[in-house]
Protein backbone atom coordinates (compact mmCIF):
# COMPACT_ATOMS: atom_id res chain seq x y z
CA UNK A 1 0.00 0.00 0.00
CA UNK A 2 0.91 3.26 -0.54
CA UNK A 3 1.94 5.58 2.33
CA UNK A 4 3.09 8.78 0.73
CA UNK A 5 2.83 10.29 -2.83
CA UNK A 6 5.22 9.73 -5.14
CA UNK A 7 8.86 11.84 -4.23
CA UNK A 8 9.14 12.49 -8.03
CA UNK A 9 9.25 15.65 -9.46
CA UNK A 10 9.13 18.59 -7.73
CA UNK A 11 9.42 16.05 -4.81
CA UNK A 12 12.78 15.03 -5.05
CA UNK A 13 14.73 15.99 -2.21
CA UNK A 14 11.76 16.55 0.10
CA UNK A 15 10.12 15.68 2.89
CA UNK A 16 7.82 12.83 2.39
CA UNK A 17 3.85 14.28 1.89
CA UNK A 18 0.28 12.87 2.06
CA UNK A 19 -0.75 10.76 -1.00
CA UNK A 20 -3.89 12.19 -2.59
CA UNK A 21 -6.87 9.69 -1.27
CA UNK A 22 -8.15 7.68 -3.60
CA UNK A 23 -12.03 5.98 -3.59
CA UNK A 24 -12.52 2.12 -4.35
CA UNK A 25 -10.76 -1.04 -4.22
CA UNK A 26 -6.47 -1.24 -4.53
CA UNK A 27 -4.77 -4.38 -5.60
CA UNK A 28 -2.41 -5.24 -2.58
CA UNK A 29 -1.75 -8.69 -4.01
CA UNK A 30 1.96 -7.46 -5.36
CA UNK A 31 4.69 -6.48 -3.62
CA UNK A 32 5.34 -2.57 -5.19
CA UNK A 33 8.84 -1.42 -6.42
CA UNK A 34 11.83 -1.06 -3.42
CA UNK A 35 13.56 2.48 -3.48
CA UNK A 36 16.50 2.86 -6.16
CA UNK A 37 19.80 2.10 -4.70
CA UNK A 38 23.19 3.20 -5.62
CA UNK A 39 23.84 1.96 -9.06
CA UNK A 40 24.06 3.58 -12.53
CA UNK A 41 21.02 1.40 -13.62
CA UNK A 42 18.01 1.02 -12.79
CA UNK A 43 16.65 -3.38 -12.00
CA UNK A 44 12.98 -4.43 -12.34
CA UNK A 45 12.37 -4.14 -8.93
CA UNK A 46 13.13 -0.69 -8.45
CA UNK A 47 11.55 2.36 -8.88
CA UNK A 48 11.66 6.44 -7.81
CA UNK A 49 7.88 5.95 -6.88
CA UNK A 50 8.60 3.53 -3.90
CA UNK A 51 7.39 4.46 -1.03
CA UNK A 52 5.05 1.17 0.19
CA UNK A 53 4.11 -0.09 3.15
CA UNK A 54 2.92 -4.29 3.93
CA UNK A 55 1.02 -5.52 6.47
CA UNK A 56 1.08 -8.96 7.64
CA UNK A 57 -1.82 -9.80 10.46
CA UNK A 58 -4.18 -12.20 11.35
CA UNK A 59 -7.50 -12.67 8.88
CA UNK A 60 -9.95 -12.08 11.79
CA UNK A 61 -8.40 -9.16 13.21
CA UNK A 62 -10.84 -6.19 13.29
CA UNK A 63 -10.41 -2.46 14.52
CA UNK A 64 -11.48 -3.53 18.07
CA UNK A 65 -8.34 -6.53 18.46
CA UNK A 66 -6.06 -4.00 19.89
CA UNK A 67 -3.03 -6.75 18.93
CA UNK A 68 0.68 -5.38 19.46
CA UNK A 69 2.35 -3.96 16.11
CA UNK A 70 5.98 -5.07 15.16
CA UNK A 71 7.26 -2.18 12.28
CA UNK A 72 10.35 -3.54 10.76
CA UNK A 73 12.91 -1.01 9.26
CA UNK A 74 14.92 -2.66 6.67
CA UNK A 75 19.00 -2.20 6.12
CA UNK A 76 21.12 -1.86 3.47
CA UNK A 77 23.61 0.57 4.44
CA UNK A 78 21.52 3.13 3.40
CA UNK A 79 22.89 2.74 0.01
CA UNK A 80 20.19 0.22 -0.78
CA UNK A 81 16.75 -1.52 0.38
CA UNK A 82 18.20 -4.69 1.35
CA UNK A 83 15.63 -6.49 3.31
CA UNK A 84 12.78 -5.08 1.54
CA UNK A 85 9.35 -7.02 1.53
CA UNK A 86 10.11 -9.99 4.15
CA UNK A 87 7.12 -12.12 4.52
CA UNK A 88 5.52 -12.42 7.75
CA UNK A 89 3.49 -13.88 7.89
CA UNK A 90 5.58 -16.92 9.79
CA UNK A 91 5.71 -14.51 13.03
CA UNK A 92 2.27 -13.67 12.93
CA UNK A 93 0.98 -17.44 12.55
CA UNK A 94 3.95 -18.45 15.41
CA UNK A 95 2.78 -15.85 18.02
CA UNK A 96 -0.85 -17.68 17.30
CA UNK A 97 -2.26 -14.71 16.19
CA UNK A 98 -1.22 -12.50 18.19
CA UNK A 99 0.72 -9.73 16.30
CA UNK A 100 0.51 -7.14 13.72
CA UNK A 101 3.98 -7.27 11.26
CA UNK A 102 4.67 -4.03 9.38
CA UNK A 103 7.84 -3.49 6.67
CA UNK A 104 8.09 -0.46 4.25
CA UNK A 105 10.46 0.73 1.93
CA UNK A 106 12.24 4.12 2.38
CA UNK A 107 14.61 6.36 0.38
CA UNK A 108 17.83 5.66 0.02
CA UNK A 109 21.44 6.89 -1.90
CA UNK A 110 21.24 9.97 -3.52
CA UNK A 111 17.47 10.07 -3.51
CA UNK A 112 17.01 9.39 0.00
CA UNK A 113 20.52 11.35 1.49
CA UNK A 114 22.04 13.71 -0.98
CA UNK A 115 22.90 17.02 1.17
CA UNK A 116 23.84 20.05 0.80
CA UNK A 117 22.83 23.61 2.08
CA UNK A 118 21.02 24.36 -1.04
CA UNK A 119 18.70 20.82 -0.24
CA UNK A 120 18.65 22.21 3.67
CA UNK A 121 17.00 25.70 1.92
CA UNK A 122 14.62 24.29 -0.89
CA UNK A 123 14.29 20.71 0.15
CA UNK A 124 14.58 18.16 3.45
CA UNK A 125 18.24 16.90 4.29
CA UNK A 126 17.50 13.12 5.51
CA UNK A 127 14.55 12.28 3.61
CA UNK A 128 14.88 8.63 3.81
CA UNK A 129 14.82 8.84 7.68
CA UNK A 130 12.01 11.47 7.32
CA UNK A 131 10.15 8.62 5.36
CA UNK A 132 10.91 5.80 7.87
CA UNK A 133 9.02 8.76 10.41
CA UNK A 134 5.89 9.00 8.04
CA UNK A 135 5.86 5.66 8.00
CA UNK A 136 5.43 5.55 11.59
CA UNK A 137 2.66 8.18 11.74
CA UNK A 138 1.17 5.87 9.13
CA UNK A 139 1.01 3.43 11.25
CA UNK A 140 0.12 5.39 13.96
CA UNK A 141 -2.99 6.84 11.93
CA UNK A 142 -4.24 3.55 10.16
CA UNK A 143 -3.23 0.47 11.61
CA UNK A 144 -6.03 0.08 13.74
CA UNK A 145 -7.80 -0.51 10.44
CA UNK A 146 -5.80 -3.95 10.33
CA UNK A 147 -6.28 -4.94 14.35
CA UNK A 148 -3.35 -3.38 15.43
CA UNK A 149 -2.86 -1.22 18.73
CA UNK A 150 -1.56 2.37 17.64
CA UNK A 151 -0.39 2.66 21.58
CA UNK A 152 1.76 -0.59 21.34
CA UNK A 153 4.28 -0.33 18.28
CA UNK A 154 7.94 -2.14 18.43
CA UNK A 155 10.22 -0.88 16.34
CA UNK A 156 12.79 -3.53 14.86
CA UNK A 157 16.15 -2.67 12.87
CA UNK A 158 18.72 -4.57 10.77
CA UNK A 159 21.58 -2.83 10.42
CA UNK A 160 21.29 0.31 8.77
CA UNK A 161 17.06 -0.06 10.05
CA UNK A 162 19.09 -0.60 13.44
CA UNK A 163 21.59 2.59 12.97
CA UNK A 164 17.47 4.09 11.81
CA UNK A 165 16.55 2.95 15.45
CA UNK A 166 19.28 4.99 17.05
CA UNK A 167 18.25 8.11 15.22
CA UNK A 168 14.67 7.33 15.96
CA UNK A 169 15.35 6.93 19.72
CA UNK A 170 17.39 10.16 19.67
CA UNK A 171 15.53 12.16 16.85
CA UNK A 172 14.76 15.86 17.37
CA UNK A 173 17.32 15.28 20.49
CA UNK A 174 15.48 12.65 22.16
CA UNK A 175 11.82 14.06 21.68
CA UNK A 176 9.16 11.65 22.49
CA UNK A 177 6.52 11.80 19.84
CA UNK A 178 4.87 8.49 20.81
CA UNK A 179 5.46 6.39 17.42
CA UNK A 180 7.19 3.62 19.44
CA UNK A 181 7.26 2.01 22.86
CA UNK A 182 10.53 -0.55 22.10
CA UNK A 183 12.84 -1.14 20.55
CA UNK A 184 15.00 -3.62 18.55
CA UNK A 185 18.45 -3.16 17.24
CA UNK A 186 19.75 -5.83 15.50
CA UNK A 187 23.48 -5.32 14.55
CA UNK A 188 23.17 -1.46 14.54
CA UNK A 189 25.17 0.31 12.04
CA UNK A 190 27.14 3.45 13.21
CA UNK A 191 28.88 4.85 9.39
CA UNK A 192 30.66 8.36 9.53
CA UNK A 193 27.59 10.83 9.29
CA UNK A 194 28.82 14.22 8.60
CA UNK A 195 28.13 17.17 8.96
CA UNK A 196 26.33 19.01 5.62
CA UNK A 197 29.34 21.53 4.76
CA UNK A 198 31.32 18.09 4.72
CA UNK A 199 29.27 16.78 1.47
CA UNK A 200 29.22 19.93 -0.54
CA UNK A 201 31.90 18.22 -3.01
CA UNK A 202 29.13 14.65 -3.16
CA UNK A 203 26.25 17.42 -4.15
CA UNK A 204 28.59 18.98 -6.69
CA UNK A 205 30.14 15.62 -7.85
CA UNK A 206 26.65 14.14 -8.41
CA UNK A 207 24.99 17.27 -10.01
CA UNK A 208 27.94 17.85 -12.35
CA UNK A 209 27.12 14.08 -13.26
CA UNK A 210 23.48 14.52 -13.70
CA UNK A 211 24.52 17.74 -15.92
CA UNK A 212 22.83 20.01 -13.49
CA UNK A 213 26.47 21.22 -12.47
CA UNK A 214 26.43 24.63 -14.42
CA UNK A 215 22.64 25.47 -13.71
CA UNK A 216 22.01 28.73 -11.94
CA UNK A 217 19.62 26.08 -9.77
CA UNK A 218 21.50 22.54 -9.44
CA UNK A 219 18.27 21.60 -7.47
CA UNK A 220 15.64 22.71 -9.19
CA UNK A 221 17.64 21.28 -12.54
CA UNK A 222 18.17 18.01 -10.36
CA UNK A 223 14.43 17.78 -10.19
CA UNK A 224 13.37 18.56 -13.52
CA UNK A 225 15.97 15.25 -15.05
CA UNK A 226 14.37 11.85 -16.11
CA UNK A 227 15.07 9.33 -13.40
CA UNK A 228 17.22 7.16 -15.55
CA UNK A 229 20.16 10.45 -15.53
CA UNK A 230 19.89 10.51 -11.79
CA UNK A 231 20.25 7.08 -11.39
CA UNK A 232 23.25 6.90 -13.40
CA UNK A 233 24.87 9.60 -11.69
CA UNK A 234 23.87 7.67 -8.36
CA UNK A 235 27.24 6.05 -8.12
CA UNK A 236 29.77 5.86 -5.33
CA UNK A 237 33.48 8.21 -5.39
CA UNK A 238 36.07 8.41 -2.92
CA UNK A 239 35.73 10.98 -0.39
CA UNK A 240 38.29 13.70 -1.17
CA UNK A 241 42.25 13.47 -0.65
CA UNK A 242 40.81 9.14 -0.63
CA UNK A 243 42.11 6.59 -2.76
CA UNK A 244 38.83 4.68 -2.91
CA UNK A 245 35.00 4.79 -2.71
CA UNK A 246 33.38 4.27 0.79
CA UNK A 247 31.45 0.88 1.15
CA UNK A 248 28.51 3.17 2.15
CA UNK A 249 28.64 6.37 -0.02
CA UNK A 250 25.73 8.09 1.16
CA UNK A 251 24.76 8.47 4.80
CA UNK A 252 22.58 10.51 7.38
CA UNK A 253 23.83 13.52 8.05
CA UNK A 254 23.83 15.73 11.18
CA UNK A 255 21.46 18.38 10.37
CA UNK A 256 20.89 19.99 12.93
CA UNK A 257 17.18 19.27 13.18
CA UNK A 258 16.45 15.09 13.02
CA UNK A 259 19.93 14.49 14.28
CA UNK A 260 21.45 17.12 16.20
CA UNK A 261 24.80 15.91 17.01
CA UNK A 262 26.56 12.81 16.35
CA UNK A 263 24.69 9.53 17.68
CA UNK A 264 27.30 8.74 20.18
CA UNK A 265 27.30 12.24 21.86
CA UNK A 266 23.83 12.43 21.93
CA UNK A 267 23.21 8.45 23.46
CA UNK A 268 25.96 9.75 26.06
CA UNK A 269 24.01 12.78 27.11
CA UNK A 270 21.06 10.84 27.58
CA UNK A 271 18.79 12.62 24.79
CA UNK A 272 17.29 9.43 23.74
CA UNK A 273 13.41 7.85 24.02
CA UNK A 274 13.29 5.87 27.16
CA UNK A 275 11.74 2.35 26.06
CA UNK A 276 12.33 -1.15 26.78
CA UNK A 277 15.47 -2.30 24.34
CA UNK A 278 16.64 -5.16 22.91
CA UNK A 279 20.29 -5.09 21.20
CA UNK A 280 22.88 -7.27 19.64
CA UNK A 281 25.46 -8.01 17.26
CA UNK A 282 27.25 -11.34 15.60
CA UNK A 283 30.30 -12.94 16.31
CA UNK A 284 31.89 -11.01 13.13
CA UNK A 285 29.92 -8.37 12.26
CA UNK A 286 33.19 -7.03 10.11
CA UNK A 287 34.16 -10.36 8.00
CA UNK A 288 31.46 -9.53 4.69
CA UNK A 289 32.73 -5.48 4.73
CA UNK A 290 36.41 -5.24 5.87
CA UNK A 291 39.38 -5.11 2.76
CA UNK A 292 41.38 -8.35 2.25
CA UNK A 293 44.35 -6.62 3.97
CA UNK A 294 48.10 -7.76 3.56
CA UNK A 295 49.43 -5.15 5.63
CA UNK A 296 49.01 -2.95 8.42
CA UNK A 297 48.99 0.15 6.11
CA UNK A 298 46.08 -1.71 4.00
CA UNK A 299 44.38 -1.89 6.97
CA UNK A 300 44.82 1.72 7.26
CA UNK A 301 43.69 2.65 4.23
CA UNK A 302 40.51 0.91 4.57
CA UNK A 303 39.93 2.60 7.40
CA UNK A 304 40.55 5.89 5.73
CA UNK A 305 38.48 5.21 3.27
CA UNK A 306 35.60 4.66 5.16
CA UNK A 307 35.75 6.73 8.26
CA UNK A 308 37.93 9.68 6.10
CA UNK A 309 38.98 12.05 8.99
CA UNK A 310 40.81 9.38 10.16
CA UNK A 311 44.40 10.41 10.77
CA UNK A 312 47.78 8.88 10.02
CA UNK A 313 48.04 8.63 14.30
CA UNK A 314 44.85 7.06 14.55
CA UNK A 315 44.83 4.25 12.21
CA UNK A 316 48.63 3.52 13.68
CA UNK A 317 46.76 3.82 17.25
CA UNK A 318 44.08 1.05 15.63
CA UNK A 319 46.40 -1.18 14.13
CA UNK A 320 47.85 -1.63 17.41
CA UNK A 321 44.88 -2.41 19.05
CA UNK A 322 44.39 -5.20 16.30
CA UNK A 323 47.81 -6.20 15.82
CA UNK A 324 48.28 -9.75 13.70
CA UNK A 325 45.72 -12.50 14.15
CA UNK A 326 45.19 -16.32 13.49
CA UNK A 327 44.50 -16.48 9.27
CA UNK A 328 41.14 -17.18 8.39
CA UNK A 329 40.55 -19.04 5.31
CA UNK A 330 40.48 -17.75 1.96
CA UNK A 331 42.09 -14.17 3.15
CA UNK A 332 45.28 -12.75 3.72
CA UNK A 333 46.90 -11.88 6.46
CA UNK A 334 45.46 -8.90 8.00
CA UNK A 335 42.21 -9.53 7.38
CA UNK A 336 41.39 -10.98 10.53
CA UNK A 337 42.16 -7.86 11.72
CA UNK A 338 40.70 -5.32 9.41
CA UNK A 339 37.40 -7.62 9.88
CA UNK A 340 38.04 -7.11 13.79
CA UNK A 341 38.19 -3.41 13.63
CA UNK A 342 35.74 -2.68 11.38
CA UNK A 343 32.77 -5.26 13.45
CA UNK A 344 33.78 -3.61 16.37
CA UNK A 345 33.69 -0.11 15.43
CA UNK A 346 30.79 -0.09 12.82
CA UNK A 347 28.90 -2.50 14.48
CA UNK A 348 29.38 -3.94 17.84
CA UNK A 349 30.55 -0.88 20.10
CA UNK A 350 27.48 0.77 18.53
CA UNK A 351 25.49 -1.93 19.93
CA UNK A 352 27.64 -2.27 23.42
CA UNK A 353 27.21 1.55 23.32
CA UNK A 354 23.16 1.21 23.01
CA UNK A 355 23.27 -1.50 25.72
CA UNK A 356 25.27 0.03 28.11
CA UNK A 357 24.03 3.71 28.07
CA UNK A 358 20.42 2.49 28.03
CA UNK A 359 20.83 0.52 30.76
CA UNK A 360 21.87 2.84 33.21
CA UNK A 361 19.71 5.99 31.79
CA UNK A 362 16.33 4.13 31.25
CA UNK A 363 15.03 3.72 34.23
CA UNK A 364 12.01 2.01 34.73
CA UNK A 365 12.65 0.48 31.46
CA UNK A 366 15.32 -2.97 30.97
CA UNK A 367 17.50 -3.83 28.26
CA UNK A 368 18.48 -7.26 26.70
CA UNK A 369 21.70 -7.63 24.75
CA UNK A 370 22.87 -10.71 22.90
CA UNK A 371 25.71 -12.09 20.84
CA UNK A 372 24.70 -14.17 18.00
CA UNK A 373 26.73 -17.16 17.53
CA UNK A 374 25.31 -19.78 15.05
CA UNK A 375 27.61 -21.42 12.60
CA UNK A 376 26.68 -22.69 8.92
CA UNK A 377 29.38 -24.75 7.15
CA UNK A 378 29.82 -22.51 4.26
CA UNK A 379 30.72 -19.20 6.27
CA UNK A 380 33.73 -20.64 8.14
CA UNK A 381 34.83 -22.49 5.07
CA UNK A 382 34.94 -19.14 3.58
CA UNK A 383 36.75 -17.30 6.80
CA UNK A 384 33.94 -14.98 7.28
CA UNK A 385 32.93 -16.88 10.85
CA UNK A 386 29.22 -15.75 11.63
CA UNK A 387 28.97 -13.21 9.19
CA UNK A 388 26.57 -9.54 9.64
CA UNK A 389 22.98 -10.78 9.71
CA UNK A 390 23.33 -13.98 9.52
CA UNK A 391 20.58 -14.86 12.02
CA UNK A 392 17.61 -12.84 10.00
CA UNK A 393 16.10 -16.40 8.89
CA UNK A 394 15.59 -17.36 12.51
CA UNK A 395 14.03 -14.42 13.11
CA UNK A 396 11.79 -14.71 10.33
CA UNK A 397 11.59 -18.28 9.59
CA UNK A 398 13.24 -20.10 6.75
CA UNK A 399 12.38 -18.86 2.67
CA UNK A 400 11.21 -15.51 4.46
CA UNK A 401 13.83 -13.22 4.78
CA UNK A 402 14.90 -13.53 1.20
CA UNK A 403 17.26 -16.72 2.32
CA UNK A 404 18.11 -19.69 0.82
CA UNK A 405 15.49 -22.21 1.71
CA UNK A 406 18.19 -25.11 1.76
CA UNK A 407 20.30 -23.42 4.35
CA UNK A 408 21.33 -24.82 7.36
CA UNK A 409 18.44 -23.34 9.32
CA UNK A 410 16.15 -26.21 7.18
CA UNK A 411 18.69 -29.13 8.50
CA UNK A 412 21.17 -28.63 11.33
CA UNK A 413 20.69 -25.29 12.58
CA UNK A 414 17.55 -25.75 12.69
CA UNK A 415 16.89 -25.98 16.68
CA UNK A 416 17.98 -22.32 16.70
CA UNK A 417 15.22 -20.83 14.91
CA UNK A 418 12.30 -21.28 17.72
CA UNK A 419 14.15 -20.08 20.15
CA UNK A 420 15.11 -16.85 18.09
CA UNK A 421 11.68 -16.20 16.33
CA UNK A 422 9.98 -16.56 19.89
CA UNK A 423 12.29 -14.33 21.84
CA UNK A 424 11.58 -11.53 19.12
CA UNK A 425 7.78 -12.50 19.02
CA UNK A 426 8.18 -12.38 22.87
CA UNK A 427 9.46 -8.43 22.83
CA UNK A 428 7.22 -7.25 20.43
CA UNK A 429 4.15 -8.75 22.12
CA UNK A 430 4.81 -7.97 25.77
CA UNK A 431 8.47 -5.87 26.07
CA UNK A 432 10.49 -8.56 26.89
CA UNK A 433 11.75 -11.25 25.41
CA UNK A 434 10.85 -13.98 28.15
CA UNK A 435 6.88 -13.83 28.56
CA UNK A 436 6.63 -15.71 25.43
CA UNK A 437 9.38 -17.28 24.75
CA UNK A 438 10.06 -20.58 23.32
CA UNK A 439 9.73 -23.03 26.30
CA UNK A 440 12.98 -25.04 26.03
CA UNK A 441 15.08 -21.24 25.75
CA UNK A 442 16.66 -19.78 28.63
CA UNK A 443 15.54 -17.18 30.49
CA UNK A 444 16.80 -14.22 28.86
CA UNK A 445 18.56 -12.12 31.69
CA UNK A 446 18.71 -8.22 30.95
CA UNK A 447 21.84 -6.48 31.12
CA UNK A 448 22.64 -5.48 34.31
CA UNK A 449 26.38 -5.44 34.60
CA UNK A 450 27.18 -6.74 31.28
CA UNK A 451 24.93 -9.82 30.86
CA UNK A 452 24.15 -11.09 27.24
CA UNK A 453 22.46 -14.00 25.61
CA UNK A 454 24.87 -15.85 23.48
CA UNK A 455 22.38 -17.33 20.62
CA UNK A 456 23.76 -20.94 19.30
CA UNK A 457 22.09 -23.84 17.70
CA UNK A 458 21.70 -26.60 20.92
CA UNK A 459 23.78 -23.82 23.14
CA UNK A 460 22.32 -20.42 23.98
CA UNK A 461 23.28 -19.61 27.45
CA UNK A 462 23.94 -16.20 29.13
CA UNK A 463 28.15 -15.05 29.18
CA UNK A 464 29.31 -12.01 30.38
CA UNK A 465 30.68 -9.35 28.09
CA UNK A 466 34.39 -10.07 28.05
CA UNK A 467 36.69 -7.08 29.67
CA UNK A 468 38.84 -7.53 25.98
CA UNK A 469 35.87 -6.27 24.04
CA UNK A 470 34.91 -3.27 27.26
CA UNK A 471 38.59 -1.96 26.71
CA UNK A 472 38.14 -2.00 22.77
CA UNK A 473 34.61 -0.25 23.20
CA UNK A 474 36.15 2.41 25.24
CA UNK A 475 39.38 2.67 22.40
CA UNK A 476 36.18 3.44 19.72
CA UNK A 477 34.08 5.21 21.73
CA UNK A 478 37.56 7.87 21.99
CA UNK A 479 37.55 7.98 18.04
CA UNK A 480 33.78 8.19 17.46
CA UNK A 481 33.54 11.90 17.19
CA UNK A 482 36.50 11.57 14.55
CA UNK A 483 34.97 8.86 12.79
CA UNK A 484 31.66 11.11 13.03
CA UNK A 485 29.58 7.88 14.77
Amino acid sequence: MRFAAPPTGNLRFRAPVQALSTIGVQNATNFQPICLGISATISSSEAEDCLFVNVWGPAKATSASKLPVWVYIQGGGYVTNSNANYNGSTVVAASDQNIVFVNFNYRVSAWGFLASEEVRADGDLNAGLLDQRFALQWVQDHIEQFGGDPSHVVIHGVSAGAGSVALHLTAYGGRNDNLFVGAIAESPFFPTQPQVPELEWQFETYADAAGCGNATDPLTCLRSKDTAILQAANVPAPYPGRSSAPLFYFTPTVDGDFIRDYPYRLIEQEKLVKVPLMVGDDTNEGSGFAANASSPPDVATFFQNNYPLLTTNDTDAINTQYPLMPPLPKHAAYFPSASAAYGDSTFTCPGNLLASSFSTYNTPYQVWNYRYNVLQANNVAAGLGVPHTFESPAIFGVGNAGDNPNSSYATYNADIVPVLMNYWISFARDLSPNRYKFAEAPHWESFGNGRRILLQTNGTVMETVPEELVQKCEFWKGLAVTMEQ
